[in-house]
This record gives structure tokens, C-alpha cells and sequence, in this order.
């Protein structure tokens, strides 16, 4: 049995609590560090990142800009690797990209002159080139009606919207059933309102998948009605995880109610506190 020490936070108040491990965690970030070279000297972005992620878990991570945020993400990914310490899934170390582990960018990464049937098509082709021609279609097709997409899958990504595009990014992703879902800031581009729906899809698409999901975000409002808990990040250089954050609101999620209820306003407060107080750039001089 595993024994070791997480600094949370529950509704609004510091904890320090005993967690005791029975089972090994699904994904492991562990005593990672991430140091580049410059003409200056070394860098360090990351130093002594620490964290344990369930199966199934919604996680999102908050910090200021050039806190290491996307660079975490990007070793669980595969796109980059830790200068010392290890980023595990199921056990075994990440070592490059595979399609266990899909990513959906802000800037969609669609290919504009494929429509929106053959951008996911070619992913679900690549990842299972020999399964049936019309299994690989109907997966393609579903897909693409569980983001409300069916009357779109002609179009090409010239022709969509923002959260078109998005949606295409997100069915893509999930159309060969990744075991984690890397979302980084995939809301951020777009207006209020179709920012407010895309949140809502994707809840629902997670609850009816459940694979874990580890996503980027500036937004704490966003984080606090998508998230099971809220990784926030202390200041880069040398950035680390400060808090984590344990949210504490049932499943399934009603905006309108949540933000009803006191304790959101109290979570809310502690994240701004700990993103603008205690840890605030200090970009005024």
C-alpha cells in the first residue's frame, strides 16, 4: 500500500490530507522536471511536478501564462519529455504519441481542404486500417451526429463556424477511443454563448464515454463546472503544483444551480485568490 501526502483544497479550505493508494494511479506524473538549455543557462519550466490522475477523472489545470502548462500536458501527450522524473499511464512510461492519447488544440488543426467526414475519417483510417470499410464509415458518421454535426460532414472547415470546427476537432478525437483526452484551452477562441453550448456537449460526451480527461483552461468558471478537481499552477520559472483543488458538485451538472450554490462562489474566490494574490505576475513596475 502506497502512502503519500497531496495538498488539497475542499470547498475553499487548505487541506492536508493522508490518501492512502490501494490501487496504482491510472495516469502518474512523478517528480517531473523540465529544464531547456539557453544561451543564458539552463532554464527550468517545471520542477518537482507531482500528480495522480483516476481513470475516468475530469481534471483541468489554471495557472498564468508560462506557468508549464501546455508543457505538462505535452508529456502526457508524447510531444515532449521530462528532463528528469516520469509521466506513466497504466504503469508504463509515455515515450511518444499514440493514439491512446488524443489532443484537441484551440486552433482545431483541421485539414481545410478535407471535409468534415474525411478529417475524421483519415483518423479513424490511421489508427484502424483494417477494420471494414463500412465500420470505419458508420463510426465516422456517429461521431460526427454526437456533436450535432450529421448535416455538416460535407462541409470543409472554410465553410463552418468556430464551434463547428471544434466539434469536428472533439469528434475526431474521440472517434478511436482514447484513454485520456488532452484538451488544451479549446473554448478559448470562441464567443460566450457558443463557448456555454460546447461545454455543455462535452459534458455530455464524457459522461456517456467516461475516458479521462486532462484539460487546459484560463477560465475558473469553466474549470468549476466542468472539472472533478482543479490543478492550479504556482508562477513559471521553476512552476510547480501549488494547490489541487477537489470539486465537489454531483453529476449530472446544472449550471444554473451550481452557481446558485454558496460554495461555488467560495471555490471561485479561493482559485482568483490563489491566481491573482498569492500567486499574481508581478508585471507592474
Amino acid at each position: 500500500m502506497q502512502n503519500r501526502t497531496l495538498r488539497t483544497t475542499n470547498i475553499g479550505q487548505p487541506l492536508n490530507t493522508q490518501i492512502h493508494d490501494i490501487r496504482k494511479p491510472f495516469l502518474e506524473i512523478k517528480d517531473v522536471c523540465k529544464v531547456y538549455p539557453t544561451k543564458q543557462g539552463p532554464f527550468t519550466v517545471l520542477d518537482g511536478v507531482n500528480l495522480n490522475v483516476g481513470q475516468g477523472e475530469f481534471i483541468c489545470v489554471i495557472g498564468h501564462s508560462g506557468c508549464g502548462k501546455s508543457t505538462l500536458l505535452n508529456m502526457v501527450s508524447g510531444f515532449n519529455f521530462p528532463t528528469s522524473g516520469q509521466v506513466l499511464l497504466e504503469g508504463q512510461p509515455i515515450t511518444k504519441p499514440g493514439p491512446d492519447r488524443m489532443v484537441v488544440f484551440q486552433n482545431y488543426a483541421l485539414l481545410p481542404w478535407r471535409t468534415a467526414f474525411e478529417n475524421i475519417y483519415l483518423a479513424v483510417n490511421a489508427v484502424s486500417p483494417n477494420k471494414p470499410e463500412a465500420e470505419k464509415r458508420a463510426i465516422v458518421r456517429d461521431h460526427l451526429t454526437m456533436v450535432g454535426l450529421a448535416d455538416a460532414m460535407d462541409k470543409k472547415p472554410p465553410q463552418l463556424s468556430g464551434g463547428m470546427r471544434q466539434r469536428v476537432s472533439i469528434a475526431r478525437a474521440l472517434a478511436i477511443r482514447p484513454k485520456v483526452l488532452i484538451l488544451d484551452e479549446p473554448f478559448g477562441a470562441l464567443d460566450a454563448i457558443t463557448k456555454e453550448e460546447l461545454q455543455e456537449e462535452l459534458l455530455k460526451i464524457w459522461g456517456d464515454n467516461r475516458c479521462t480527461v486532462l484539460m487546459i483552461t484560463h477560465d475558473i468558471d469553466e474549470a468549476l463546472f466542468l472539472a472533478d478537481k482543479l490543478v492550479m499552477m504556482t508562477n513559471g520559472p521553476h512552476a510547480k503544483i501549488g494547490e489541487v483543488m477537489s470539486i465537489p458538485f454531483s453529476r449530472p451538472r446544472d449550471r444554473s444551480r451550481i452557481m446558485e450554490d454558496p460554495q461555488y462562489y467560495q471555490l471561485r474566490n479561493y482559485a482568483l485568490d490563489f491566481l491573482f494574490n498569492r500567486f499574481a505576475h508581478d508585471d507592474v513596475g
